[in-house]
């Protein structure tokens, strides 16, 4: 099992490039966030934003729509002495009624790990979605760029597959659809809602990489039980919830176990920089 965020590169922090005076908003800041690194290394980033903002004028702002996360991390970052860090509870989905936000003024906008839950939440809704890219876009200053790392198309394929069919057996296949919590894009994807649907947008760069990754202490059990958990919701507590995770855990335990030991799942990471071009056309829902 992982924490609520699984491992994920540093490479998109190195695309998102912090200077010292940057003014950072970053959304979804969870337990693998660079709000959240400042004072958390979690051995697979290791970067000091809150170093680099020390030197100058730059600050970072983390939301996240989880009370409990923000409270941990204002308590952590207060006992670290993060001055440069503040944090708010936020829904992405709700941006851009937070006007204080909406001002334009943010150099830089990041988020790692969080996409695919966030876009997850309204996956069938085109214009809810187009509506946190126009956000976004609104929250940033003329010139300045979004970097986001989230899950792309492909990602983990062969445990939505097995969670799809075990609840699709017990609830039908369109109620499990309904629940599934994930929206995996590719590039054209992005590309062409940023670009064409909210426009005053430039997507500079995109890339998908496969990334098999090793599963940790928790194993496949722990893994679909923390991450899956929306999935087994569509069922009533106890044996026929049970009954349903001991058979996708029996599947991939089988599907994901490599030869030379250990069990191994399908990341596909979708890295994308985009540019705030002009300040677009507001978008009408």
């Amino acid at each position: 099992m992982a924490e609520k965020k699984d491992h994920w590169s540093s490479e998109i922090v190195q695309w998102l490039d912090p200077q010292k005076d940057d003014v950072i908003l970053d959304i979804g800041c969870g337990v693998d966030s660079p709000a959240y690194r400042i004072f958390i290394q979690d051995g697979v980033v290791n970067i000091q934003m809150q170093e680099v903002l020390a030197q100058g004028s730059g600050s970072i702002h983390g939301t996240d729509a989880s009370p409990a996360m923000i409270e941990a991390a204002i308590k952590a970052a207060s006992k670290a002495g993060a001055s440069k860090c503040t944090f708010e509870v936020v829904d992405a989905l709700e941006l851009a009624k937070a006007s204080h936000l909406q001002r334009g003024h943010f150099t830089k906008v990041f988020s790692n790990a969080a996409l695919h839950w966030i876009l997850g939440a309204c996956k069938t809704d085109i214009v809810q979605q187009a509506e946190f890219f126009a956000a976004t876009r609104d929250a940033l200053a003329p010139g300045g760029v979004f970097a986001f790392e989230t899950g792309g198309l492909g990602n983990v394929g062969e445990i939505r597959a097995a969670l799809l069919a075990a609840l699709a057996k017990r609830v039908g296949l369109k109620k499990a659809v309904e629940v599934d919590p994930w929206f995996f894009p590719d590039e054209a994807w992005v590309t062409k809602i940023m670009e064409e649907t909210v426009r005053g947008w430039k997507v500079e760069r995109a890339e998908r990489e496969y990334r098999p990754t090793q599963v940790d202490e928790g194993g496949v059990e722990g893994w679909v039980r923390l991450f899956g958990a929306q999935f087994f919701e569509a069922l009533p507590e106890g044996q026929e919830r049970e009954e349903c995770i001991k058979e996708v855990v029996d599947v991939l335990e089988v599907v994901c176990k490599n030869p030379s030991g250990g069990f191994h799942l399908g990341y596909v990471r979708l890295r994308v920089l985009a540019r705030k071009i002009t300040k677009g056309h507001p978008w009408i829902s």
